[in-house]
Protein backbone atom coordinates (compact mmCIF):
# COMPACT_ATOMS: atom_id res chain seq x y z
CA UNK A 1 0.00 0.00 0.00
CA UNK A 2 1.53 3.53 -0.72
CA UNK A 3 1.03 6.83 0.41
CA UNK A 4 -1.52 8.97 -1.55
CA UNK A 5 0.94 11.78 -1.93
CA UNK A 6 3.55 9.53 -3.89
CA UNK A 7 0.68 7.91 -6.39
CA UNK A 8 -0.52 11.61 -7.07
CA UNK A 9 3.21 12.63 -7.66
CA UNK A 10 3.19 9.74 -10.01
CA UNK A 11 -0.12 10.45 -11.63
CA UNK A 12 0.80 13.99 -12.29
CA UNK A 13 4.19 13.38 -13.96
CA UNK A 14 2.52 10.47 -15.97
CA UNK A 15 0.23 12.70 -17.29
CA UNK A 16 2.15 15.26 -17.93
CA UNK A 17 5.13 12.73 -19.89
CA UNK A 18 2.34 12.37 -22.02
CA UNK A 19 0.81 15.04 -22.81
CA UNK A 20 -2.76 14.60 -21.14
CA UNK A 21 -2.87 17.45 -18.25
CA UNK A 22 -4.19 17.05 -15.32
CA UNK A 23 -6.26 19.34 -12.61
CA UNK A 24 -7.01 18.29 -8.98
CA UNK A 25 -10.17 17.91 -9.74
CA UNK A 26 -9.00 15.36 -12.30
CA UNK A 27 -6.46 14.09 -9.98
CA UNK A 28 -9.32 12.87 -7.40
CA UNK A 29 -11.49 11.18 -9.77
CA UNK A 30 -8.68 9.08 -11.23
CA UNK A 31 -7.31 8.70 -7.27
CA UNK A 32 -10.81 6.76 -7.29
CA UNK A 33 -10.40 5.08 -9.87
CA UNK A 34 -7.27 3.81 -9.63
CA UNK A 35 -8.57 2.82 -5.91
CA UNK A 36 -11.04 0.38 -7.87
CA UNK A 37 -9.21 -0.71 -10.08
CA UNK A 38 -6.65 -2.27 -7.63
CA UNK A 39 -9.88 -3.65 -4.87
CA UNK A 40 -10.75 -5.67 -8.26
CA UNK A 41 -7.46 -6.71 -9.37
CA UNK A 42 -4.88 -9.02 -8.09
CA UNK A 43 -4.81 -9.97 -4.17
CA UNK A 44 -7.65 -7.42 -3.96
CA UNK A 45 -5.64 -4.41 -1.65
CA UNK A 46 -6.27 -1.24 -1.81
CA UNK A 47 -2.85 1.17 -3.85
CA UNK A 48 -3.48 4.05 -1.06
CA UNK A 49 -4.64 3.90 2.45
CA UNK A 50 -6.08 7.18 3.01
CA UNK A 51 -10.03 7.48 2.81
CA UNK A 52 -12.10 8.48 -0.29
CA UNK A 53 -15.12 11.08 0.78
CA UNK A 54 -18.38 11.99 -1.23
CA UNK A 55 -17.84 15.90 -1.99
CA UNK A 56 -20.17 17.85 -3.74
CA UNK A 57 -17.78 17.38 -6.89
CA UNK A 58 -17.65 13.48 -6.81
CA UNK A 59 -14.88 11.29 -4.69
CA UNK A 60 -12.38 13.59 -3.39
CA UNK A 61 -9.11 12.12 -1.22
CA UNK A 62 -9.00 15.17 1.58
CA UNK A 63 -4.76 14.82 1.36
CA UNK A 64 -4.44 14.94 -1.47
CA UNK A 65 -7.02 17.77 -2.46
CA UNK A 66 -5.31 19.85 0.13
CA UNK A 67 -1.72 18.88 -1.15
CA UNK A 68 -2.94 20.35 -5.04
CA UNK A 69 -5.55 23.20 -3.91
CA UNK A 70 -3.00 25.62 -4.71
CA UNK A 71 -3.31 25.04 -8.48
CA UNK A 72 -6.92 25.78 -8.38
CA UNK A 73 -8.39 24.56 -11.44
CA UNK A 74 -5.13 24.88 -13.65
CA UNK A 75 -3.25 22.22 -14.86
CA UNK A 76 -0.39 21.10 -12.08
CA UNK A 77 3.04 21.13 -13.42
CA UNK A 78 5.34 18.22 -13.23
CA UNK A 79 6.83 17.31 -10.11
CA UNK A 80 10.28 17.89 -10.00
CA UNK A 81 11.10 18.39 -6.01
CA UNK A 82 9.17 18.84 -2.98
CA UNK A 83 9.82 19.60 0.36
CA UNK A 84 9.10 17.29 3.47
CA UNK A 85 9.47 18.35 7.26
CA UNK A 86 11.01 16.11 9.54
CA UNK A 87 12.19 15.98 13.09
CA UNK A 88 15.78 15.96 13.84
CA UNK A 89 17.06 15.88 17.17
CA UNK A 90 13.38 17.44 18.50
CA UNK A 91 13.34 20.47 15.78
CA UNK A 92 11.72 20.75 13.02
CA UNK A 93 13.42 20.78 9.57
CA UNK A 94 12.32 20.91 5.95
CA UNK A 95 13.72 19.72 3.18
CA UNK A 96 13.66 20.31 -0.29
CA UNK A 97 14.02 16.41 -1.81
CA UNK A 98 14.12 15.50 -5.53
CA UNK A 99 11.38 13.63 -7.14
CA UNK A 100 12.25 10.13 -7.99
CA UNK A 101 9.36 7.76 -8.93
CA UNK A 102 11.13 4.43 -7.82
CA UNK A 103 8.76 4.84 -4.87
CA UNK A 104 6.07 2.72 -6.49
CA UNK A 105 6.63 -0.78 -8.07
CA UNK A 106 7.14 -1.51 -11.80
CA UNK A 107 3.94 -3.38 -11.70
CA UNK A 108 1.64 -1.09 -9.70
CA UNK A 109 2.68 2.32 -12.23
CA UNK A 110 1.58 -0.28 -15.07
CA UNK A 111 -1.50 -0.37 -13.28
CA UNK A 112 -2.18 3.19 -12.49
CA UNK A 113 -1.19 4.29 -15.58
CA UNK A 114 -3.82 1.83 -17.68
CA UNK A 115 -6.36 3.89 -15.58
CA UNK A 116 -4.85 7.60 -16.26
CA UNK A 117 -4.81 6.14 -20.37
CA UNK A 118 -8.42 4.52 -19.76
CA UNK A 119 -9.38 8.45 -18.73
CA UNK A 120 -7.13 10.42 -20.27
CA UNK A 121 -9.70 11.92 -23.22
CA UNK A 122 -12.47 12.64 -20.17
CA UNK A 123 -12.30 15.63 -19.06
CA UNK A 124 -12.63 16.76 -14.75
CA UNK A 125 -16.37 17.49 -15.60
CA UNK A 126 -16.88 14.92 -17.67
CA UNK A 127 -15.73 12.14 -14.73
CA UNK A 128 -17.73 14.31 -12.08
CA UNK A 129 -20.48 13.61 -14.16
CA UNK A 130 -19.60 9.76 -14.25
CA UNK A 131 -18.66 9.52 -10.50
CA UNK A 132 -22.07 11.15 -9.50
CA UNK A 133 -24.06 8.23 -11.20
CA UNK A 134 -21.98 5.27 -9.70
CA UNK A 135 -23.97 3.91 -6.52
CA UNK A 136 -20.80 4.39 -4.36
CA UNK A 137 -20.82 8.50 -4.47
CA UNK A 138 -24.21 8.05 -4.44
CA UNK A 139 -24.79 6.30 -1.39
CA UNK A 140 -22.15 7.99 0.38
CA UNK A 141 -23.02 11.22 -0.30
CA UNK A 142 -27.31 10.89 0.03
CA UNK A 143 -27.34 8.19 2.25
CA UNK A 144 -24.62 9.70 4.66
CA UNK A 145 -23.75 12.85 3.79
CA UNK A 146 -21.59 15.06 2.64
CA UNK A 147 -18.23 14.64 3.08
CA UNK A 148 -18.92 10.82 4.20
CA UNK A 149 -16.14 8.60 3.16
CA UNK A 150 -16.69 6.04 0.47
CA UNK A 151 -16.01 2.73 1.76
CA UNK A 152 -13.73 0.39 -0.01
CA UNK A 153 -15.91 -2.87 -0.01
CA UNK A 154 -19.03 -0.03 -1.64
CA UNK A 155 -15.92 0.53 -4.32
CA UNK A 156 -14.65 -2.95 -4.40
CA UNK A 157 -18.57 -4.46 -4.73
CA UNK A 158 -19.61 -1.66 -7.28
CA UNK A 159 -16.70 -2.22 -9.85
CA UNK A 160 -17.01 -6.24 -9.47
CA UNK A 161 -19.94 -6.20 -10.27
Amino acid sequence: MYDVIDVCRHVINYSNEKGYGISNLKLQKLLYFIQAFYLISGDGEPCFKEEIEAWDFGPVVPRAYREYRICGSSLIPTIKSYSKIQSENGKLKLRICKYNDDVILDDDKELINSVVDKFKLYSASELVQLTHNQKPWKDAYYSEGRNSTISLEAIRSYFNE
